[in-house]
């Protein structure tokens, strides 16, 4: 039985690719370069525009390729069905159909693999092997024999490939080297990549348990899953002041813990969140914190 509701009145194009790429959550793929980036000036001494270009528009097509898949393999296998609470999927809502959408998420990975050609060009190997599994993440996020969005694992392989793959890739491209720091670093904004995922979820819980998953959120329940949201924006305050302390020459990391405070309010919003509106905007902070977060430690890197 199909669970994609019957199609509704089109909007228009723009609305559509809005509703498909899901504009929202592209700070998580820009924030780990935003970052890479202004470690790598701050250890090599020289900025390289065109490399933090060109990774970020990857990162972006890898973000939108996954984002596309998961909309049409839900729908396919009738995850996202009548009691679905969160934003519009296209698919599910009739505006294109989920072949359509898989055309278009193989288009946005093909063109990561393109920008990330001219990136192994210029770093080798290293580069090559985190491009690969980037864009096979993408696919088994929703795909495969054991989909990692089904499962309780999806916040760990977001730390993994949102956080120090991403970081230790772009600092590579800048140092030809990945150090202490850019592992701190990734698992910094993995971090907060981890606390939007976990949010997404808690939201989720009621048709995601329907559906048969078994995520991380699922497994808490609504009251833990705000305690380890803590833990981790916590963890990510901490791994600042960690790396600020041990390092003298990175002390400008400490300018992300202005964020402390957005933190805190996201807590608190997701902390008494009830309805599916009041997730959405809890997933809206919490993105903005790690962008903010990425945005200011990097200021701090290149400039203090």
């Amino acid at each position: 039985m199909n669970n994609a509701r019957s199609p509704e009145p089109r909007p228009s194009w723009p609305v559509i690719a809005w509703h498909a790429i899901r504009p929202r959550t592209l700070p998580l793929s820009l924030s780990p370069v935003i970052a890479g980036a202004a470690l790598g000036w701050a250890e090599s001494g020289a900025a390289r525009p065109g490399v933090t270009a060109a990774a970020a528009l990857s990162a972006l097509a890898i973000q939108v390729g996954t984002n596309l898949h998961n909309d049409a393999a839900d729908t396919l296998n009738h995850t996202d069905g009548e009691d679905r609470v969160g934003p519009p999927r296209v698919t599910a809502r009739g505006w294109m159909s989920p072949t359509q959408v898989l055309m278009a998420a193989h288009a946005a990975f093909a063109l990561a693999v393109l920008l990330g050609v001219w990136l192994v060009w210029q770093g080798g190997w290293p580069i090559l092997t985190i491009g690969v599994l980037s864009v096979l993440a993408g696919y088994a996020y929703s795909a495969g024999p054991w989909p990692i969005s089904r499962g309780p694992w999806g916040e760990l392989a977001v730390i993994a490939f949102f956080g120090v793959a991403a970081v230790g890739g772009v600092t590579y491209l800048h140092t030809g080297t990945v150090g202490p720091p850019a592992v701190g670093l990734g698992l910094i904004v993995g971090l907060l990549a981890a606390a939007v995922l976990l949010v997404n979820n808690t939201r989720d819980i009621g048709p995601d348990t329907r559906a048969g998953r078994r995520t991380l959120a699922i497994r808490l329940g609504p009251s833990r899953a705000v305690w380890v949201y803590g833990v981790l924006m916590m963890g990510a305050l901490a791994g600042l002041l960690t790396l600020a302390l041990v390092d003298p020459t990175l002390r400008g990391a400490a300018l992300g813990l202005v964020t402390a405070p957005l933190a805190w309010r996201a807590w608190r919003a997701f902390a008494t969140a009830g309805a599916p509106g009041d997730f959405n905007a809890v997933l809206a902070r919490t993105g903005g914190v790690q962008a903010a977060m990425a945005l200011t430690t990097a200021i701090g890197l290149v400039l203090l």
